[in-house]
């Protein structure tokens, strides 16, 4: 694959801490952060209120020198937030309903077609509003999409997420949420090709949390990637979304997947010592575009 801009949709938000910080985050918005620090300026498609914390992502955003132009504005509804709670070193997330990010305009989306790669989440998703204008987006996209499933309870229906993954290419999920969504089975590799087979998928990738990664393709081979330990975990919010954007890279680069999921977990394995999941230094991200000849 050619190196094509990428486009982005879903949510941006604060993340708060139980410490009292506040910190970029969503998905999306995490994915287009790294990719953007790899050199990709991808499109950011989603939408913000008219508040102190949409400034604050606007700042950022100029800083990091990422593209503002599919960023809407709302005037009803706030910037994204929300409340995240570590239990065992583990992350917990109360979501606040009727944000900004669940109404993203179709009438506002930029007329041209697109290509390359689209990547979106679920739950941005969760609104009728930002629904239709994925919809309308997938409508004039002439290139593969990718889904990253994030399954927050209450906010998904099965039959939602279901259809989504009909309609994607390359789908990025857990090893809980494949439970969640298949149901049971005693062998992963196994429950991994009927879901890929099901959904038509040219590849599926599960993350096993501490026990790596894999993906399956539709020529039914199999890739493993162990994980890489960590030298200090902060917090491990953001991991699966630093993984997800290396996956998009090495897409959109060509890179053999093999090297993808080994990169992935490189980079998601360096995040989780760092708090939150949008890091505003850019010399955090140095060693690996020199590894990896991206410079």
């Amino acid at each position: 694959m050619n190196n094509s801009r990428l486009s982005i949709f879903g949510e941006v938000l604060f993340d708060q801490f139980p410490d009292g910080s506040h910190i970029m985050g969503g998905a999306p918005f995490n994915v287009a952060w790294h990719l953007q620090a790899f050199g990709q300026t991808p499109r950011f498609i989603s939408r913000i209120g008219q508040d102190q914390n949409g400034e604050a992502i606007q700042t950022a955003m100029r800083a990091w020198q990422m593209d503002l132009s599919a960023l809407q504005r709302d005037s009803m509804h706030p910037t994204g937030t929300v409340q995240v709670i570590i239990e065992q070193g583990e992350p917990g997330y109360h979501i606040l309903p009727e944000q900004a990010y669940d109404y993203i305009a179709a009438g506002e989306l930029d007329a041209k077609d697109s290509q390359g790669l689209l990547y979106h989440g679920s739950l941005a998703l969760r609104n009728e509003v930002s629904r239709r204008a994925l919809d309308v987006l997938k409508r004039r996209h002439h290139g593969k999409i990718f889904m990253d499933v994030n399954l927050r309870d209450p906010w998904w229906q099965k039959a939602d997420v279901l259809r989504l993954l009909d309609a994607a290419d390359w789908v990025k999920l857990n090893h809980h949420e494949l439970q969640a969504l298949q149901g049971p089975s005693t062998d992963i590799k196994t429950g991994m090709q009927t879901f890929q087979k099901a959904h038509d998928l040219e590849g599926l990738i599960v993350t096993c949390g501490e026990q790596g990664a894999l993906a399956v393709t539709a020529d039914g081979d199999y890739f493993a990637v162990a994980p890489v330990p960590a030298l200090q975990v902060i917090d491990t919010v953001g991991a699966g979304d630093a993984f997800a954007s290396v996956l998009l890279l090495g897409l959109n680069l060509g890179w053999p997947l093999q090297l993808t999921l080994e990169r992935a977990q490189a980079f998601a394995s360096a995040l989780v010592g760092q708090r939150g999941a949008s890091i505003d230094d850019a010399a955090f991200y140095q060693p690996f575009i020199q590894a990896w000849a991206l410079a």
